[in-house]
């Protein structure tokens, strides 16, 4: 099993209840493929770089996971039939990335 990280950014007009919906229905893609989720960031709405469908804010959320190579072009299938889905990136740790990233939540948890 890989350490995956996955990064989607939603679009702005979404109420908090929608965003929330969208979240949990790709953490259910994930689990329900046989991903084991370590960890979920809720980054908020946030200003683009560049405007992206002519909007220049999205909600942005990190989603840590360790899965089966496979699982990633189910996940990504996910995102590109939601319209909610403005941009998403997911990417395989290596063993330092994935060292950097359990320290960075270690330390969140302390502050």
């Amino acid at each position: 099993m890989n350490h995956y990280e996955t990064v989607f950014i939603l679009t702005p007009v979404l109420s908090d209840v929608q965003m929330k919906e969208a979240v949990e229905k790709f953490k259910t893609v994930l689990t329900d493929n046989g991903a084991a989720i370590v960890n979920e960031e809720n980054w908020g709405l946030r200003k683009l770089a560049y405007p992206i469908e002519k909007k220049s804010t999205g909600f942005y959320t990190l989603i840590e996971f360790d899965a089966e190579p496979t699982i990633v072009a189910k996940l990504e299938t996910a995102y590109r039939r939601d319209e909610k889905v403005i941009r998403f990136l997911t990417f395989r740790n290596d063993k330092f990335a994935a060292e950097y990233a359990a320290k960075r939540r270690s330390l969140k948890k302390a502050a």
